[in-house]
C-alpha cells in the first residue's frame, strides 16, 4: 500500500497533488510591472478553473484552462514599493508565490557584451565587477534578475530552466554587468524595485533573434538544419528566438535594452532593416505596443577577419539608421569607454559607465526625468575653407566641453586618403570644430571615430561623446 501511494504521489494524481504549473517567469522573488495589467500564465488540467489572488488587494482573478491545459490572465498591480507580496495560484490545490515585488521590469538582450557577467569572461574583466559582487547583498530588497540560459531550438519553446535570483555574493557573479549597472542606478533614482529578464547569447546575430516567418523573407538565410548545423553555434539563425525569447515574451515589460551588432559587421548593409523588423516582431509578440527600445552602439574593436575589417563604422551607421526607423527608440555611444590596450578585446571592461548612460537615457525619455541628460553631440554640417574642415556640431546639452588634445578626427583630400588631424580646435562663437592636417592642404572630407578602432574624446557639456560620423560616402 505504501508503494502504491508513493507511485500515485509521484504521478501527481492523488494525495492532493496539483496539476497547476506556473510559467518559468512566474515564481518566487519575481518583480511585476507597477501600475499595469501584469500577465501571469501557466498550465494545468484542461478545463480547470484557475484562481489567482495577490496579497496587495486580496482580489481573486479567475480563468479556465483551454483544451491543451494552458491558462493566462492579468492582475492589476499597485504602485511600486519594497513591500514583499505573495500571490496564491489555485486549481483547487493552492500554490503560493513568495517575496514578490512590484516595480519596473526591463528585458535585456543581445550578444556577449550584454551577456557578459559581473565576474567577467576568461581573459576579459569587468572594471569594478568584484567590488559590485562583494556588496551585492545590499540590493537584495530592490533588484531581481531572471537570467535565461544559453539555449537553442528549431521549434519555439514555452519554458526555460531558470528562476528569479536575489542579489548576493553567491548569485551576482553571473548577472549581466551591463544590466546590473543599468538596474541598480534605476532603482536608486526611481526608488522602486527593478527586475531584469536577461536573455543574451554571446556572438548572436540579429537573425538569431528573429522568427522563422521573418527569416523566410531573407534570400541569404537558410533554415534547413543541414545548413544550420555546420555553422558556429552563435551564428545560427532563429534558434535563440525560439529557445530564449519565445518563453519570456508574455511577461509584462516596461522596455527593452539591447547591445548587439558585432556579429553583423560583415552584413552591415542589411542590418538596419533587419533590426527594425526584429524589434517590430518582438513588440508585436510582447503585445504592449511600442515599448521603449534602447540600444548600445558597438564599441571600438580591431576586427581581424577580412570580411569584417573596416566595416564596423558602417555597422554603427546602420545602427543609427535603425534607431531612426524604429519608433520610440534611441541609442547611446560608448566610443570613449575603451582603453588603448582593448584594441583586440571585443568586451570592454567599463560596463559601469555604459550601463549608467543607458539608464540615463531611460530615465530621461521613459520616465521624464530630464535632469538626467541624454543625447550625444552629433554632426550637423560642414564647410571647407582656409585649408581646414569647419564642422558644426549639434550639442543638445551645454555645448562642447573639450577644447584641447581632441582626438579621433581624420581628414582627406582629393586622393581620398585619410590622415589623422594634427590640429583640432573649437571655434566658440559658432560651435564649430576646425580640423586640419599639414598632409592635407585641400581637404574634401572629414571623419570622426570612423574606423574599427578609433576611440574619440570629444564630449558635450553633459559629458556624452560625439557620435562617429563621416562627410563622404566612399
Amino acid at each position: 500500500m505504501k508503494k502504491l501511494l508513493m507511485s500515485m504521489a509521484l504521478a501527481g494524481i492523488s494525495l492532493g497533488a496539483t496539476a497547476l504549473v506556473p510559467a518559468s517567469l512566474i515564481g518566487d522573488n519575481m518583480v511585476l510591472q507597477q501600475n499595469a495589467d501584469a500577465r501571469l500564465w501557466g498550465t494545468a488540467d484542461p478545463g480547470a478553473t484557475i484562481t489567482v489572488t495577490p496579497s496587495w488587494d486580496n482580489k481573486p482573478y479567475t480563468t479556465t484552462t483551454d483544451r491543451t491545459g494552458n491558462w493566462s490572465l492579468a492582475v492589476k498591480t499597485p504602485s511600486g514599493s519594497y513591500t514583499q507580496h505573495t500571490i496564491t495560484l489555485s486549481d483547487g490545490s493552492p500554490i503560493t508565490l513568495k517575496n514578490v515585488l512590484v516595480g519596473e521590469v526591463w528585458l535585456a538582450s543581445g550578444q556577449s557584451n550584454m551577456q557578459m557577467p559581473l565576474k567577467g569572461f576568461p581573459g576579459c574583466c569587468i572594471k569594478g565587477g568584484y567590488d559590485e559582487i562583494a556588496t551585492s547583498r545590499r540590493w537584495a530588497d530592490k533588484v531581481r534578475f531572471f537570467t535565461v540560459p544559453l539555449t537553442q531550438s528549431y521549434t519555439p519553446l514555452d519554458t526555460v530552466n531558470a528562476s528569479w535570483a536575489i542579489p548576493s555574493p553567491e548569485t551576482a557573479p553571473d548577472f549581466s554587468a551591463m544590466a546590473w549597472f543599468f538596474t541598480t542606478q534605476m532603482t536608486d533614482v526611481l526608488d522602486v524595485p527593478v527586475g531584469v529578464v536577461s536573455a543574451a547569447y554571446g556572438g548572436a546575430k540579429v537573425e538569431s533573434w528573429s522568427s522563422r516567418e521573418l527569416l523566410e523573407k531573407y534570400p541569404d538565410v537558410s533554415l534547413d538544419p543541414k545548413d544550420i548545423e555546420p555553422m558556429v553555434h552563435y551564428l545560427r539563425p532563429m534558434l535563440m528566438y525560439n529557445a530564449m525569447f519565445n518563453p519570456i515574451k508574455n511577461y509584462t515589460y516596461q522596455g527593452i535594452i539591447w547591445y548587439q551588432g558585432c556579429s553583423n559587421v560583415s552584413t552591415y548593409s542589411t542590418y538596419a532593416d533587419r533590426l527594425t523588423a526584429m524589434v517590430k516582431l518582438w513588440r508585436d509578440e510582447i503585445g504592449l505596443g511600442d515599448i521603449p527600445f534602447y540600444a548600445v552602439e558597438i564599441a571600438p574593436y580591431e576586427y581581424g577577419d577580412p570580411s569584417e575589417t573596416g566595416n564596423a563604422p558602417l555597422l554603427r551607421e546602420a545602427q543609427w539608421k535603425a534607431v531612426s526607423m524604429i519608433p520610440n527608440s534611441d541609442m547611446i555611444t560608448i566610443n570613449d569607454l575603451v582603453e588603448p590596450y582593448e584594441r583586440y578585446n571585443i568586451h570592454p571592461a567599463d560596463k559601469k559607465n555604459a550601463g549608467h548612460r543607458l539608464c540615463d537615457l531611460a530615465l530621461n525619455k521613459t520616465y521624464g526625468k530630464k535632469q538626467f541628460l541624454a543625447g550625444s553631440p552629433r554632426y550637423k554640417s560642414h564647410q571647407f575653407k582656409d585649408g581646414a574642415a569647419w564642422v558644426a556640431i549639434d550639442s543638445p546639452n551645454d555645448g562642447i566641453c573639450r577644447n584641447y588634445d581632441i582626438q579621433g578626427f581624420e581628414i582627406a583630400g582629393p586622393d581620398r586618403v585619410f590622415h589623422p588631424a594634427d590640429s583640432v580646435w573649437l571655434h566658440w562663437q559658432t560651435n564649430e570644430m576646425v580640423v586640419s592636417s599639414k598632409d592635407v592642404p585641400n581637404p574634401v572630407a572629414v571623419r570622426y571615430a570612423w574606423r574599427d578602432f578609433l576611440p574619440g574624446n570629444l564630449h558635450g557639456g553633459n559629458y556624452l561623446p560625439l557620435i562617429p560620423f563621416r562627410t563622404d560616402d566612399w
